[in-house]
């Protein structure tokens, strides 16, 4: 009794210790990732972000799927014990990254180091432009929060699009139902009537796909036809498949609570066409967008509310889902596919394109939107790369 209390306690501080490595990570790593790379490819280097976590999901499952016939208690040990390894890989990876010109400068450092490590990452010596943008914004970061906490100023009416984008873009992606497909994709597989075996192949054949329109969208897409569009099209697929989903699980389940072998197979493409259109536009966009926005000043701050706002509501939906699902049952798909249409509705109107823009030309974007425009102060810099945003005009 007292070894299993031991394990149990030990596997309780193993999760918190991991906790904190995954909060610091999801932090510093779309920020990193957006200071370093060049406007014109920024979406493709931090998407790659997030499509990196999905192929660690992938792989996650494929090792739950190999692990599961283990019947000796070593199969889940395993499983739990393997996240060991890309955790090394990141932390010996991290020893030979530089900083980022941005944070060189912006903390007092040497213009002359920040000069070089911009000549290396950009592979020209030729950064005369770029550099003097960071000075200039790092100035001005500088007086802005010379005196005032950064969490403070994000509270300013200045900042107000900015501090809605770090809690509503966070929200809005933990309903959209994909909490549902990554917690529980093998009960809700097995619910319908696949085995063990089957219902864990079906999860690993969804994160399958979600990897590859992941990766398609940062690397193919998100550069080229923009962030809006990509947010638009993936919203309005992954409406129609909720709506799908719950009208053949309302039709099928009924009181018996299972599915047909044909309406089984069924549920599972819907669920690969939800993953995929998630793939391409929620999943790696709200990292790349919010990674992307934020001003020098209250950069940290504004992702670190974004971090937090995304794991309190991964939490919440993780703790509520089966409940929930148990009392609505399909209907469930029905109340996500109705979330997305906010969510989509939100991109529609207040969402700028932001692609192509430099970070510290980045508050242009704000001053020039039909509605954030009232709150920003931001003078119109004539020289900023223009987005083409073609969104409405009230």
């Amino acid at each position: 009794m007292g070894g299993a209390a031991v394990d149990v306690y030990m596997l309780i501080l193993s999760r918190i210790l991991l906790g904190f490595g995954v909060g610091f990570t999801n932090h510093a790593v779309p920020i990193y990732l957006s200071e370093i790379a060049p406007p014109r490819y920024r979406g493709a280097i931090t998407g790659g972000f997030d499509a990196s976590i999905v192929l660690g999901i992938f792989v996650a499952n494929l090792i739950n799927y190999g692990t599961q016939k283990i019947k000796s208690g070593w199969g889940w040990r395993i499983s739990l014990s393997s996240a060991a390894l890309p955790a090394m890989f990141l932390f010996v990876g991290v020893i030979f990254l530089p900083d980022t010109p941005t944070s060189i400068i912006h903390r007092g450092g040497d213009i002359r180091v920040a000069r070089r490590v911009l000549q290396r990452i950009r592979g020209t010596a030729e950064v005369d432009e770029e550099l003097n943008d960071i000075s200039v914004a790092a100035a001005a970061a500088s007086k802005v929060a010379f005196s005032t906490n950064s969490f403070l100023l994000l509270l300013g009416r200045n900042y107000r699009p900015h501090l809605v984008m770090a809690i509503a873009l966070p929200m809005f992606v933990n309903i959209t139902g994909v909490s549902a497909v990554n917690f529980y994709a093998p009960v809700m597989f097995r619910t319908i009537g696949q085995n063990e075996s089957s219902s864990l192949m079906s999860t690993v054949i969804t994160r399958g796909i979600a990897f590859v329109f992941t990766l398609t969208a940062a690397l193919a897409a998100v550069d080229r036809i923009g962030r809006r569009t990509l947010y638009l099209t993936g919203g309005a697929v992954m409406v129609a498949s909720h709506v799908a989903l719950g009208t053949v699980l309302k039709e099928e389940l009924r009181d018996h609570g299972t599915v047909s072998e044909g309406s089984a197979y069924a549920v599972v493409l819907i669920v690969c066409v939800f993953v995929a259109a998630f793939g391409w536009s929620w999943g790696p966009l709200t990292w790349l967008f919010t990674g992307e926005i934020f001003p020098m000043e209250i950069r940290s701050a504004g992702m670190s509310t974004m971090v937090i706002i995304n794991f309190l509501m991964n939490f919440a939906v993780a703790q509520s889902l089966i409940a929930v699902l148990c009392g609505l049952k399909a209907g469930l798909f029905f109340l996500f596919g109705g979330g997305v249409v906010v969510m989509t509705a939100f991109v529609y109107w207040l969402m700028p394109e932001t692609k192509g823009v430099p970070m510290e030309k980045m508050g242009s974007i704000w001053a020039e939107h039909w509605y954030w425009k009232r709150f920003v102060d931001h003078d119109m810099d004539e020289s900023c790369v223009k987005p083409n945003p073609a969104e409405p005009h009230l």
